[in-house]
């Protein structure tokens, strides 16, 4: 028996009977299969697919604390593992001031907003006290200012975009003319030059950072390139076309053949004939006397 075992690769198990699966081997997971084979036991399929329990969800506690605010005292529920700045928000309305002008104080001592309640300790009907941060206050007025600022000089730059835009059209009509050899009036180009002259000094009296400021630099070079576009408009505009050499070409040729014409005409109208019939005259020659 011991030898048929060892041929099968398999060690004889004590106090495993012949028939029998139990003892170590139902202990450890095994079953003994028909024929002697040993393998692992198989996990039932209704075990397999059992509803595993949803986890428990831990509720953190909710206090009761009590807020000296000056002469008055406000009573706030609030969870125990909140952050002073949380609390900080919940008494907002109460107290009419914002959060951030807010100083909280527990034993004495001032609180981070990003502290805590129950890392340093307080606990159901504990103390606080609460007093305005004139500081933080100033700080976020001067913020509030800027920020108005800011919004103020964006709408401005849109304003003036636009405008822009509609003399950046007028520029490019005119490049357009002149570009057909054509001519415009020169108070045309004067008048947009000066139109778009005022629009960048608007841009200059504008303060502002960030992207407003990057915004205002870029309408800025906008500008000037339409500027220097007028300027280019300007030279050739007064520079004479094509016709324009034609027509005085003609017109000095006109002038020196004026004078020939005038002579011409002259000596058409005076009495002088000129033909080429000739005239015959008989001449008489006397006759020389006879001796």
């Amino acid at each position: 028996m011991m030898r048929n075992n060892r041929n099968n690769g398999l060690l004889p198990m004590k106090g495993s009977s012949g028939g029998g699966g139990g003892g170590v081997a139902a202990a450890a997971g095994w079953e003994m299969r028909p024929g002697g084979m040993l393998v692992q036991r198989r996990v039932a399929e209704s075990n397999r697919n059992s509803v595993r329990p949803a986890p428990t969800i831990r509720v953190s506690p909710t206090i009761r604390v009590r807020i000296k605010h000056g002469s008055i005292y406000h009573e706030v529920n609030v969870s125990s593992e909140a952050t002073f700045g949380e609390l900080k928000k919940m008494l907002s309305g109460p107290t009419g001031l914002h959060h951030q002008d807010q100083k909280l104080f527990y034993k004495d001592k001032e609180r981070d907003s990003n502290a805590f309640l129950d890392m340093v300790g307080v606990k159901d009907k504990s103390k606080l006290v609460l007093q305005e941060d004139p500081v933080s206050q100033q700080k976020r007025y001067l913020e509030m200012r800027k920020n108005a600022k800011m919004e103020k000089a964006a709408r401005s730059i849109s304003q003036i975009s636009l405008e822009v835009d509609r003399l950046g059209g007028q520029v490019s009509a005119l490049e357009l003319i002149i570009s057909k050899g054509k001519k415009v009036a020169e108070s045309d180009v004067t008048s947009l030059n000066e139109q778009l002259m005022n629009q960048l000094l608007k841009l200059d009296g504008i303060t502002a950072d960030g992207d407003v400021k990057l915004h205002r630099k870029m309408q800025v070079r906008r500008v000037q390139k339409y500027v220097e576009t007028l300027d280019m408009l300007k030279v050739k505009n007064s520079m004479p076309s094509n016709n324009d050499k034609h027509h005085k070409h003609h017109t000095q040729r006109k002038q020196r053949l004026e004078p020939i014409q005038k002579a011409s005409r002259r000596h058409s109208n005076s009495g002088v004939v000129v033909t080429r019939k000739w005239e015959t005259f008989d001449s008489t020659i006397p006759s020389q006397p006879k001796r």
